[in-house]
């Protein structure tokens, strides 16, 4: 796992220099906002109860103009994430199905901003609890109240392949009983979710980074019978310290 960390940031930094040059970036900076954190969401997609967990914090990744806050153009960063362990003993209503580990997901983050609005897309590889593909797509909107405080509102759909729905959503023949059929899914769309995100500078590089996330189950996985809520709300804190990057 610490060699694939580390393939992968050597792989963003390179990429985020070939697109300094290839974009007509040079004079900007690439910045990233790096830091650990508290986060609390539920400890299974579906489940209704939550539990706390590290933040490993890489946000707001780009192209900026010295100074600033302001990023621009492509940017490729790493991306992360984990889901909690799933035991059938915990919980009443998921007796007879197997039990699930801790899930660490590793992937690439490819994003573009304009201004105020930056689009993104985001893969990762999960091991362990699962070994399927998930990630996001979605974009945000950043309000400057002041040089300390920044806000984001953003949008964004998650999805997994059949490997991942299959793993979290799917029932199998000997996990059935009544009132919980067989159910078998394939991969698409499986979450919708709105975030908002606030970012207090505290010095020129140090921040204080909280964010709520609001989300959905939807499609077939909003319908399996492992679902005990729909809803899947998120609130993470940390704090992060800016580096960059001149080209």
């Amino acid at each position: 796992m610490k060699t694939m960390l580390a393939l992968a940031i050597l792989a963003a930094s390179a990429a985020t220099g070939a697109a300094a040059q290839d974009f007509g970036f040079e004079g900007r900076e690439f910045s990233v906002d790096l830091g650990v954190g508290v986060d609390v969401n539920p400890d299974y997609p579906g489940s209704d109860d939550s539990q706390a967990g590290p933040w490993l914090i890489w946000k707001n990744a780009g192209f900026g103009r010295p100074g600033t806050n302001e990023s621009e153009g492509f940017a490729i960063s790493p991306s992360f994430g984990a889901v909690g362990e799933r035991n059938a003993d915990d919980n009443d209503d998921l007796a007879g199905m197997e039990d699930i580990d801790n899930a660490y997901e590793l992937g690439l983050k490819v994003s573009y901003g304009a201004g105020p609005v930056r689009a993104f897309g985001s893969v990762r590889k999960g091991f362990d609890g699962h070994e399927g593909l998930t990630g996001e797509i979605g974009a945000t909107y950043r309000t400057d109240l002041s040089d300390r405080v920044s806000l984001w509102s953003g949008l964004s759909l998650g999805y997994g392949n059949g490997d991942y729905n299959d793993t979290y959503f799917g029932v199998d023949a000997a996990e059935a009983i009544p009132g919980r059929p067989a159910y078998d899914i394939g991969g698409g769309f499986n979450k919708a979710s709105i975030t908002f995100e606030a970012r207090y500078a505290l010095t020129d590089t140090l921040a204080v980074l909280g964010e709520v996330e609001y989300g959905k189950l939807i499609g077939d996985a909003a319908d399996s019978p492992v679902v005990q809520d729909e809803y899947q709300p998120s609130l993470r804190l940390g704090i992060v310290r800016k580096f960059s990057f001149g080209f």
